[in-house]
């Protein structure tokens, strides 16, 4: 019988309270998301992509390095003194019942912190889709789509597994040198009519 409380990712590591405390940083997170948009980048580049200075995002960068967030990528790095970022490769995650949080208060400020960036998401794309529909722009920028599902806890803890399966096997397979390529953010938010 399948373990109905498995993790989405069976490899997730428990967030640390160094890790929280690292997100909670909202430009920490832009960073760390332009490092997985990128695949990998210099301080520079980050720099430039967010607008803000490389001296900061040095910092930040090795904040989120201490943290064990991101980690450096010598294979892309010109010589030895030039320094090159990516994401770590694991997946982690804020707290569970198997894995509590140390610190409640923070890890409840990250969690808000992540649905405020999901809202800015959603934002974007309620901002470009009145072009889309009416008409003005046939370029596709985003979705917004919602399905009510009668489920069990098993059924649905399933198909989140089986989500995030298919969401892995198609980044895997993209050509990064395609000049075609965007980062696509999916923002998946679900709950059930209990909460």
């Amino acid at each position: 019988m399948a373990d109905e409380r498995r993790p989405v990712h069976d490899d997730a590591r428990p967030a640390t309270t160094e890790m929280l405390k690292a997100y909670a940083h909202p430009l920490r997170r832009r960073i760390a998301k332009v490092l997985v948009a990128r695949g990998f980048a210099r301080a520079a580049d980050v720099a430039a992509d967010l607008g803000v200075p490389a001296n900061s995002v040095s910092f930040h960068l090795r904040v989120l390095a201490d943290a064990g967030l991101i980690e450096e990528a010598p294979e892309h790095a010109r010589d030895r003194r030039d320094r090159v970022w990516k994401a770590s490769p694991a997946a982690w995650n804020i707290g569970s019942p198997e894995h509590p949080i140390a610190d409640e208060v923070l890890g409840n400020a990250v969690m808000a912190a992540l649905a405020d960036d999901h809202i800015e998401v959603v934002r974007r794309v309620m901002t470009w889709a009145p072009e889309y529909v009416a008409g003005r722009t046939t370029e596709v920028h985003g979705t917004f789509s919602q399905a009510i599902l009668r489920l069990s806890e098993a059924n649905f803890r399933e198909l989140e597994r089986r989500i995030q399966e298919v969401l892995k096997e198609v980044e895997d397979a993209q050509d990064p040198d395609d000049p075609d390529i965007r980062a696509w953010s999916f923002e998946i938010v679900a709950a059930d009519d209990r909460i």
